[in-house]
């Protein structure tokens, strides 16, 4: 196994963003992070929160690129495509320990910019200052 990601240090690492918060309108089971009010991650305990008694890996969507999340999923058998989400727009990285670190947080980066490039000039500057882009 690779140096992976733990359920809180990916919880930490996505916290540290820039007017990052957590929300919870999928209940207390299913962790949703939110840059201002844009949703750029999920973490939870297997399926949903639910965890099925044996697969206690917590599972983290993330947006990704199309192509991207194409060639993600080829090369790692951990990546699958978004659970309960626009399955081309996400992908869902089960924290099983078989993906390095830096993997996984590059690909954390690269929700949370998807979705703040999204936004408003105004809101992105906001944002930008913090990460001086």
């Amino acid at each position: 196994m690779t140096e992976s990601l733990t359920f809180e240090q990916a919880e930490q690492y996505l916290l540290s963003k820039p007017e990052t918060s957590l929300y919870y309108p999928f209940g207390d089971e299913v962790k949703v992070f939110r840059v201002k009010t844009k949703m750029f991650a999920t973490l939870a305990l297997g399926k949903m929160g639910k965890g099925d008694g044996e697969n206690q890996d917590w599972w983290l969507n993330l947006k990704c690129e199309p192509d991207e999340a194409i060639m993600l999923r080829e090369i790692f058998p951990s990546i699958i495509p978004g659970y309960h989400m626009n399955k081309r727009l996400w992908v869902t990285v089960i924290l099983d320990g078989s993906i390095p670190q830096g993997e996984i947080e590059r690909m954390m980066d690269n929700s949370f910019m998807l979705v703040v490039n999204k936004m408003t000039k105004k809101e992105q500057r906001s944002i930008l200052l913090h990460i001086g882009t």
